[in-house]
């Protein structure tokens, strides 16, 4: 029997009320798309990426993880790795990266299923998809949840903005690198592979 299927639009939000084993039951049942949920119950049904923000959202995954790999830091996930922020959201970054300490802490079930923290380190790679409003308000919501750093990539603008707790946003212009700080000490995107 040929399962159905429905048409969507790009990005559908609807208002559902789901339980944690629902919200995850449906991500597994549907695998080719890719949800979120806001803290106030809004399930967010996002497209597949195009090629080209798929490969260079890999660059940057993969920049990060040779970082890692080296300083043994902590944890990255990609675009398919799910957190359960503290407000009730759940996201999941184009990129992402948790201290050793936090993630040794929890459970082998709560690393397991979508992760109960906000990552100390997040990317949104914006795709022809995403508003620039909207991913701005993911990466406020990464902030005020507890993320000590953030890079929102632009590329059309060729722009990064960086989020910081409680600091304006700094917006960079062109960079051909972005430095992890003191949350992630020596790691520098190169930013020609992602533009």
């Amino acid at each position: 029997m040929e399962t159905p299927t429905i048409s969507l639009p790009p990005k559908l939000e609807l208002k559902i009320n789901l339980t944690d084993e629902q919200f995850w039951q449906l991500c597994h049942d549907n695998d080719d798309l890719r949800f979120e949920a806001t803290a106030t119950g809004k399930l967010i049904i996002m497209p597949l990426t195009g090629g080209i923000t798929s490969e260079r959202n890999s660059d940057l995954n993969f920049q990060l993880k040779a970082w890692n790999r080296q300083t043994n830091l902590g944890k990255v996930f990609d675009s398919n790795g799910g957190f359960e922020l503290p407000n009730g959201a759940k996201r999941s970054p184009d990129a992402s990266w948790l201290k050793r300490l936090r993630w040794d802490a929890l459970t082998p079930e709560e690393q397991d299923r979508f992760v109960p923290l906000c990552p100390d380190f997040v990317v949104e790679l914006m795709s022809p998809s995403d508003t620039l409003a909207e991913t701005r308000e993911k990466m406020e919501e990464y902030m005020a949840n507890g993320a000590k750093l953030g890079w929102l990539i632009n590329r059309k603008k060729r722009q990064v903005e960086i989020y910081r707790p409680q600091q304006e946003v700094e917006i960079l212009d062109n960079p051909q690198t972005v430095s992890g700080e003191d949350i992630l000490p020596g790691f520098v995107l190169d930013m020609a592979t992602i533009w």
